[in-house]
């Protein structure tokens, strides 16, 4: 199987322009393709996972991948499935976010001469005189096909500022742009971007001709990647000081069971047909398939020591055996301990098991915490000195484990 029919096979291929084009040269590695990557924090999440993923299996068949960093289209903040305005970022932090996401780009594509490139667009965003893109650049957009857009649709009754609507526009000339000076032919995006590409691509024919080959293609579940990254305790990050290793485990190790062979044929590398063999597991069966979701994904991420360091202490804690070696854990200061004790709404807020006291109650009240494999009784339950220096280990739901530990 080739590689532009093994995605399709991996249900990632939504939407498409010049399919038999775009078959021919991904398939023989003539693709020079770019995604981009809005820097709006210091770490990528699983949300961007199905991406870098794509440029991984892109860039082993041979065809060059540009990372574009956002940091000019930062500025403006892309409405596409938002429901307001993003907040302003400083100069200073967009670039330090983008420095950021390169490392944790190079465990997924290579850079270097011939091979992967990162290029950031406030290079040629941030000079651009403004009466020149009107004339040269704003001339080749529609705003009747613009406000027919479904990321603008959405925004239209809760307000659309004039800064978001220009998203377009700087987008579509970052595809302009990388295409004249990089020889840049293919543009990937999700669902939510395809307006937003295909004005990319337009622009490109309107200024360089018909013939211009500029093609555009959406993968299946971008759009529900961005989900993927928000939990109740908020984003899954890729930097292991954000999420730990053994966090971003048990995470993929408890998706819903209707999305486990999806996210193991989307993400994963192993063989099509060793994921189809499974497509009848159940019950046991099922937990081993999101048991090799969890390992091969934070491998990809981690490394394939601190997956295995994951994997035992997931053991340990749902099939025995082993140490809690690998949980996430805090230490707690002697300071924050009052008359020897640490009462369990602060010790949860202390460990980030809950945002607040209040919410920590909730739990409680709900029967949702245990403290060494016991139900906690109240919320005027406390922990002492002594059962910290031997560690503590709570547990918020079915799936979140932590340790706490007197520091």
């Amino acid at each position: 199987m080739k590689l532009y029919d093994e995605l399709v096979a991996r249900g990632l291929i939504a939407q498409v322009t010049n399919e038999d084009e775009i078959r021919d040269m991904i398939d023989n590695g003539k693709a020079t393709f770019y995604i981009g990557f809005d820097p709006t924090a210091d770490s990528l999440h699983v949300g961007h996972f199905m991406a870098l993923c794509l440029m991984k299996r892109l860039q082993m068949a041979g065809n060059r991948p540009i990372a574009l960093i956002g940091g000019g289209t930062a500025m403006i903040g892309d409405p596409s499935g938002r429901t307001d305005m993003r907040s302003m970022m400083t100069r200073e932090t967009i670039q330090h976010n983008c420095d950021c996401f390169k490392k944790q780009m190079e465990r997924f594509i290579e850079f270097g001469e011939g091979k992967a490139m990162m290029v950031n667009n406030a290079d040629w965003l941030l000079d651009l005189n403004y009466v020149d893109v009107l004339r040269e650049v704003g001339a080749c957009f529609s705003v009747n096909n613009m406000l027919r857009a479904e990321c603008y649709k959405q925004r239209m009754e809760k307000g659309l500022s004039f800064l978001e609507f220009n998203y377009m526009i700087m987008q579509s000339y970052d595809f302009y742009h990388l295409y004249q000076t990089y020889g840049c032919n293919m543009q990937f995006g999700g669902n939510d971007q395809w307006s937003n590409m295909l004005g990319g691509t337009e622009l490109i024919r309107r200024k360089l001709g018909k013939d211009a080959h500029a093609m555009t293609i959406t993968l299946l579940l971008n759009s529900e990647g961005k989900k993927m990254g928000k939990t109740a305790k908020g984003a899954v990050w890729l930097d292991p000081n954000k999420t730990s290793p053994f966090e971003f485990y048990q995470y993929w190790r408890n998706v819903e069971d209707a999305d486990v062979l999806k996210c193991i044929r989307m993400l994963t590398f192993l063989p099509l047909e060793e994921i189809d063999a499974m497509s009848d597991w159940k019950d046991a069966k099922l937990n081993e398939a999101k048991e090799i979701l969890a390992y091969e994904l934070t491998k990809l991420v981690h490394g394939e020591e601190e997956a295995d360091k994951a994997k035992a202490a997931a053991k340990a804690l749902f099939v025995g055996g082993g140490d809690d070696a690998n949980m996430p854990t805090t230490e707690i200061t002697a300071d924050k301990l009052t008359d020897g004790k640490i009462g369990i709404l602060n010790l949860m807020v202390a460990c980030g098991l809950a945002p607040s006291n209040k919410q920590a109650r909730q739990l409680v009240e709900q029967g949702g915490v245990l403290v060494n494999d016991e139900k906690v009784p109240s919320a005027q339950f406390a922990v002492t000195e002594e059962m910290l220096k031997a560690g503590v280990k709570i547990r918020k739901g079915k799936k979140v484990f932590h340790k706490a530990v007197l520091g």
